[in-house]
């Protein structure tokens, strides 16, 4: 057995078409949705990932700004912008790329954007309402996941999860996400024993720590969907947290890195954009 392949790429750019026409109909109704991303500094990774959730978001016809800030920014500056772009009415989402330099704290930024706007879905307001399975802005990554899974017709209700991992940007929320679609789910982190005796329960098995190759086809149990989430840089070649080629000869269904969930973060930022859009636009 050889498992399928869930290319989030593909999904991702099927996703972004029906964007594009839904976009288009709301520029006849006169809105424009609209993204503003902030940086700090000019790492050359996190500007390369802030031009590409540019270039996505004019793709779809989307307006969007980017503001490059010097790495010396005061918090008190940056929290000033915030409140700004808070009160234009005509920026709909607003991004602040993470993590900001060590002397801004990361938490005060993520609580001085209006939830309204917190298209990350990192706002306490934001996960309070995730926790309560109310409709709100899911963390990005998170919730492509979730469209992955529901798109490849993966049952969800009554499953085992196990997800190595417990960030707050991605462990702790999808974990979140599944018990609200009625999954059992087990979180495994640096500190867990035996981590086998876990993964080989998993019918769904979702890997998020950043280690290349922390889990091999040996830790997986027969049939079962896996996650890669991880993206390392190995010997100048991007790989996942799972090893892809002994993993797929025991999995059901499997993501590659490239071309898996990494596509789908950015679609669900400009798929938050639009529903922001939509809200404020209808009060």
């Amino acid at each position: 057995m050889s498992a399928e392949v869930i290319y989030g790429k593909q999904l991702a750019e099927n996703l972004r078409q029906e964007m594009k026409e839904e976009v288009s109909i709301l520029h006849e109704r006169g809105l424009r949705p609209k993204l503003v991303v902030v940086i700090l500094g000019q790492d050359p990774a996190s500007m390369s990932y802030v031009k590409g959730k540019q270039r996505a978001s004019e793709k779809i016809g989307m307006d969007s700004d980017l503001i490059e800030l010097p790495v010396d920014t005061s918090e008190q500056e940056l929290l000033e912008l915030i409140e700004r772009l808070n009160q234009d009415e005509t920026v709909h989402g607003i991004l602040v790329q993470l993590p900001v330099p060590d002397h801004i704290s990361d938490q005060k930024i993520i609580e001085a954007i209006n939830p309204e706007k917190d298209v990350d879905g990192f706002h306490p307001e934001n996960v309070g309402k995730m926790l309560t399975g109310q409709d709100t802005f899911y963390p990005c990554t998170p919730y492509g996941i979730m469209v992955m899974l529901k798109r490849a017709d993966i049952t969800i209700e009554g499953k085992h999860v196990v997800i190595i991992g417990r960030s707050n940007l991605v462990g702790k929320p999808v974990g979140q996400l599944l018990l609200n679609e009625n999954a059992t789910v087990t979180h495994c982190h640096s500190r867990t024993k035996n981590l086998r005796h876990h993964t080989k329960q998993a019918d769904i098995l979702i890997v998020a720590v950043g280690k290349p190759s922390i889990i091999s086809g040996e830790d997986i149990k027969e049939g079962a969907v896996v996650i890669d989430v991880g993206v390392n840089r190995v010997d100048g070649k991007l790989t996942g947290d799972v090893d892809f080629e002994s993993a797929k000869e025991v999995a059901s269904h499997i993501t590659p890195v490239p071309k898996g969930v990494g596509p789908m973060t950015i679609t669900m930022l400009l798929h938050n954009t639009i529903k922001a859009a939509k809200r404020i636009h209808n009060g």
